[in-house]
């Protein structure tokens, strides 16, 4: 039997909630176990099911979805945060982010690509397309706090294979494709993000993604030896 991923619907609109439930439950690794329409809702729900993933609005009345976000990553670190936001990629959705969410995901996104950003997130990687992840990096890169010196500094503590896996975070790699590139599997791939994430403290991908491009990797960087 597939194993099914958990997912909380967070969004103030029913039908919104109905149309996502629809799409996500027609396939068989995903279930919808439960739905809230403002963030303090949200936060309960997730300490009462225990969700993998929350699909997270952020325009919400009461409690919005940014201080839902960073209360359910500190609470529940196992429980991944993909952020709903609209076209123009506001001001809200970046906060979102930087209160530790994995991802995003456009409101008028198309079927497969909401499917495919819920099961990235589940799996550990990020869901940011490349020009989501430039301007995502435009906005947030000169608001972390993270001191260049000492992440420069920890970059020195990764071996040459870690270092090649965080050059291809930094182009946005997913696993997979780190694998191919490296001709190691995904298994091992997961393996070598998970000490490069804890030896340079980076929260997830994401921050990860930031803190290389804060360093001067960027998008070109080679991810091979």
């Amino acid at each position: 039997m597939t194993e099914q991923i958990r997912i909380l619907l967070v969004d103030d609109q029913e039908l919104i909630r109905l149309g996502f439930r629809m799409v996500l439950e027609a396939e068989p690794d995903l279930v919808v176990i439960g739905e809230a329409s403002d963030g303090r809702a949200a936060i309960a729900q997730v300490a009462a099911l225990q969700p993998e993933l929350v699909l997270m609005d952020i325009r919400m009345p009461g409690l919005d979805g940014i201080a839902a976000t960073e209360a359910i990553v500190r609470e529940h670190p196992g429980t991944r945060v993909l952020v709903l936001t609209t076209f123009d990629l506001d001001e809200y959705a970046f906060g979102a982010i930087r209160a530790g969410a994995s991802g995003f995901l456009l409101k008028d996104a198309q079927r497969h690509e909401m499917i495919s950003a819920v099961r990235a997130v589940h799996r550990g990687d990020a869901a940011l397309s490349p020009r989501i992840t430039r301007k995502l990096l435009d906005h947030v890169s000169p608001r972390l706090h993270a001191a260049e010196p000492e992440a420069a500094e920890l970059l020195r503590t990764l071996t040459e294979r870690e270092r090649d896996v965080f050059l291809a975070i930094a182009r946005g790699l997913s696993n997979a494709e780190i694998g191919e590139a490296l001709f190691v599997s995904e298994s091992t791939v997961k393996t070598h993000v998970s000490r490069v994430l804890a030896k340079l403290g980076a929260r997830d991908r994401i921050h990860a993604v930031i803190l290389a491009h804060r360093l001067g990797y960027g998008e070109d960087a080679p991810a091979g030896p």
